[in-house]
């Protein structure tokens, strides 16, 4: 990796006009992505309307190198979530300004904080599913981002009451415009206060508002300092010369861990749910496991189930530097450069019979530096331990509750949500309660025990 001004060398890539290309990748990111590997190889370069030129790279070397690249070299694009997350968020923030913020939030997201959360996350679960109907088809992810948003209202937000009722009706709607608006940044446009600009305009103008409230409520708090959630812990906060978060920032971080954590892990879970109905073998090890006490095969399953269905393919970075070495290419400056999440994923050198969901390749190992759904480097999710904490509990949760149907359909076919990659039928499930299940068993030998007497 260098930094010095060199002549560019860029992989080929498609020629056809940067209209054609964009529609080829809307209907289907993840086809139009590995028809392009099968044309030119590890690494092609692309043109996009929003981001303009990409290098777009599947080689494993060069997605370290990529990662390991430092911010002032290449950092994140101009054009990104930061864009309706608010210019605080961790998305639009740079350099040392990033690197503190990034320091103040990390503490919620390790340690004894991240598993005081647990009991929280199982509670939600058990609320959002006690309405759950048995024994005919129904979406689970309307139940999964239920289960998540009230977990980040309640974890990250603090949020309880009336302050939660209201956040929870505004920012469904909130942030699925907003991940539209920043993969299509010309519907920003406001009509004389019409229009999706507008309309976000709106809601953001509600969401400070509920902030405020939570603020003004938090620092009143007596007992603040024993309070578990992460806007507690912001106000508490201190950068290094001792100086406060402002509410706008707490505003726009609190906006973005929702943002990163809330659809992404909801929409996991269904992609998981998918998986496991067409696997009834692993369903009964699940079970058996989790009776007995153990997580090893469930932790393996949740890394299996990003690894083949990831519901973001791509993570970005933008040359900084007049021009940047990356493996076999000289990258100039405000170029694109792609980390093909996707295609690392299916990649046979990396995942033996990439195309079969088979959680045992992760037992008992390690992650492959293939694996990244969480993106990677200084600009890796924060939130990454306390997704995978949410979706092991959460699926703990549904296994000792519920029995699913194991089902011989087709896949469900992936649905672009914006930024997120969700089951087309979301998630179908046909379940019974475990509880339900034993009983009608149980009922069953009683009758033959009673038969048996009779008959003797």
């Amino acid at each position: 990796m260098t930094a010095t001004t060199l002549k560019a060398v860029l992989p080929d890539g498609p020629s056809s006009p940067r209209l054609v290309q964009a529609v080829r990748f809307a209907a289907g990111r993840r086809r139009t992505m590995r028809r392009l590997r099968a044309r030119y190889g590890s690494a092609f370069t692309v043109d996009s309307l929003n981001l303009g030129r990409m290098v777009m790279l599947a080689d494993p070397a060069e997605v370290r190198e990529l990662f390991q690249t430092g911010p002032e070299l290449a950092d994140t694009p101009d054009a990104n979530l930061g864009s309706v997350l608010g210019p605080g968020s961790l998305f639009a923030i740079r350099d040392e300004e990033h690197r503190q913020q990034r320091r103040l939030l990390t503490p919620p997201f390790h340690g004894r904080r991240l598993r005081a959360y647990e009991s929280m996350i199982e509670e939600e679960t058990r609320r959002e599913t006690a309405s759950w109907p048995e024994g005919r088809p129904f979406p689970v992810m309307p139940s999964t981002m239920r289960i998540t948003l009230n977990v980040i209202l309640r974890a990250v937000f603090g949020a309880e009451g009336a302050d939660r009722d209201d956040l929870r009706e505004l920012l469904p709607a909130m942030v699925k415009l907003g991940s539209v608006l920043a993969v299509v940044p010309a519907a920003r446009v406001e009509l004389g206060g019409h229009g999706p600009g507008a309309r976000f305009r709106r809601y953001r103008q509600r969401y400070d508002a509920a902030v405020d409230r939570l603020v003004d409520r938090a620092a009143a708090d007596p007992g603040l300092a024993d309070r578990d959630d992460v806007l507690a812990m912001l106000l508490q906060s201190r950068y290094d010369d001792g100086s406060a978060m402002s509410r706008s920032q707490i505003a726009d971080q609190l906006l973005t861990l929702l943002a990163a954590g809330h659809e992404t892990t909801a929409t996991t879970l269904a992609w998981a749910v998918e998986r496991l109905r067409r696997h009834p073998g692993l369903l009964h090890r699940l079970v058996a496991e989790d009776d007995a006490g153990g997580s090893a095969l469930r932790e393996a399953t949740l890394i299996e189930v990003q690894r083949v269905r990831p519901v973001v393919e791509m993570t970005s970075r933008q040359v900084r530097a007049d021009s940047l070495r990356i493996g076999r290419w000289t990258l100039p400056r405000g170029t694109v450069v792609t980390a093909c999440i996707a295609l690392l994923h299916d990649d046979e050198t990396l995942f033996p019979h990439p195309e079969v969901f088979d959680p045992d390749r992760f037992v008992g190992a390690r992650t492959d530096a293939g694996w990244i759904p969480f993106g990677g480097g200084v600009r890796r999710c924060i939130g990454a331990a306390f997704a995978t904490l949410e979706m092991n509990v959460v699926l703990r949760t549904l296994l000792r509750d519920f029995t699913f149907v194991p089902t011989a359909e087709r896949p469900e076919r992936s649905h672009n949500r914006g930024i997120a990659v969700a089951p087309g039928k979301g998630g179908l499930a046909v379940v019974h309660r475990r509880w339900t299940v034993l009983s009608n068993i149980n009922e069953h030998r009683y009758s033959d025990i009673d038969a048996n007497d009779q008959a003797a």
